[in-house]
């Protein structure tokens, strides 16, 4: 696959712009990575970072809700958000002629929102709408369950979404000191990909006013690495159809370079139908519909995991199955046979991947999110190649054995 990599340019107020041209497409992905997000808050202001997210939704000063809406979308192109634990991210994607009205969009949200006590008196109704939908839903709330077992106090086990209590209070000159604190262009990461050239993106960033908005000082508040938090078990009552199960443990950090036999070993033990997981506990005993594991890379640690749902009389025979397959990956590690195969789909699946922009996007950004290199794609698939037989057993027996693992159940008891 033909790459011309990734250009990156720090403006002088702090912006860092990066690029990766991909000729032979319409459409341009275009992202700001805002480095405030639910890592960096105080427990009694979980949520904030979402609820800003949210908030610069509802206007600016020179656009209301509906306009911020319709701009993009009228041309057929769309606008987005989210809040990680890490960042929080706006983005854009439309058509390679539209780049103008993007980068000046993604302004206006950024730097210029109207963040009204009435509008924060109206969208607390929606996130709290949105954390009832979560507790509505097993399949999600499990995962907040999970993540405040395995990370304990430390602020990767926060909710993203806040608290009823910490949303329910929330004040609005609580949500305008973040914004006052972290939203500046040093504390921002701009990320492009499609049909682009750096130096037009650099342009049309000026145009919008990103290159004028003063730099601002380093404003995430520092967070210690977690301690790895002693295994353990948690059961929720819950009066439901079945019974949720993550299995979890964590892992490592996104710059060590065992992630890339990590996500080789992910993929074999339950990345798809042919994943061992989904053929021992759907196509052989017949015990989920749903069966498949999960991965996160962070700055500091990382995180592995198993997710199953199944009736609440056949749990323990679930649990006992999965465990199995864990206890079998931790001794044995992965054969050779099987190692080629999931080299194979591992490396198809991240070729198919970069045929898409956004993807790209998210590449690009993460070389400064995570102050790694960029790395060719081809070199990717080479590390992945050179993994080996040893390099798998290593790994499967550090953070795959049963007794590591923090198991949280949810549903009847």
């Amino acid at each position: 696959m033909s790459e011309r990599g990734v250009e990156r340019t720090v403006l002088p107020n702090g912006l860092t712009v990066l690029s990766e041209p991909y000729p032979g497409v319409r459409s341009i992905a275009i992202g700001a990575w805002v480095r405030a997000a639910s890592m960096h808050e105080e427990p009694g202001e979980m949520g904030v970072s979402h609820m800003l997210e949210h908030l610069v939704f509802k206007g600016t000063k020179h656009r209301s809700a509906k306009e911020i809406a319709s701009t993009l979308e009228s041309l057929g192109g769309s606008l987005d958000a989210y809040t990680a634990r890490e960042h929080t991210c706006f983005q854009a994607r439309v058509l390679d002629e539209h780049l103008p009205q993007a980068a000046d969009v993604l302004a206006d949200l950024i730097f210029r929102p109207s963040m009204r006590s009435a509008d924060l008196d109206l969208e607390r109704k929606v996130v709290l709408e949105e954390i009832a939908m979560v507790e509505d839903s097993p399949d999600d709330i499990v995962f907040e369950f999970h993540n405040e077992a395995l990370w304990g106090a430390h602020p990767y086990g926060y909710s993203i979404l806040g608290t009823r209590a910490t949303v329910g209070s929330m004040k609005v000159e609580t949500v305008r000191a973040l914004h006052s604190r972290a939203y500046h262009p040093s504390q921002i990461v701009i990320a492009a990909s499609g049909n682009i050239e750096h130096k037009d993106l650099l342009a049309e960033l000026e145009r919008a006013g990103w290159s004028g908005i003063p730099g601002g000082a380093v404003a995430a508040r520092a967070v210690p690495a977690p301690l790895t938090a002693p295994p353990s078990e948690r059961h929720i009552e819950r009066d439901s159809q079945q019974t949720h199960l993550v299995f979890g443990s964590s892992t490592v950090p996104h710059a060590d370079p065992r992630r890339y036999p990590l996500m080789l070993i992910d993929t074999l033990l339950g990345g798809g139908m042919s994943s061992r997981l989904f053929q021992r506990i759907r196509e052989e005993l017949g015990l989920a519909y749903s069966v498949y594991t999960f991965q996160s890379f962070h700055v500091h640690a990382g995180v592995h995991g198993v997710y199953v749902a199944t009736a609440p009389e056949t749990a323990k025979q679930a649990i006992a199955a999965v465990r199995e397959e864990l206890a079998r990956v931790a001794g044995e590690g992965i054969a050779d046979a099987e190692l080629q195969m999931g080299k194979q789909q591992l490396k198809g699946q991240i070729t198919l991947s970069m045929e898409s922009v956004s993807s790209r996007m998210y590449r690009a950004a993460g070389v400064e999110l995570f102050g790694e290199p960029y790395i060719p794609i081809d070199e990717v698939l080479a590390k992945i190649d050179a993994i080996t037989v040893e390099d798998t057993k290593s790994v499967c027996a550090e953070f795959f054995p049963p007794e590591r693992q923090t198991l949280v159940s949810l549903g009847p008891q």
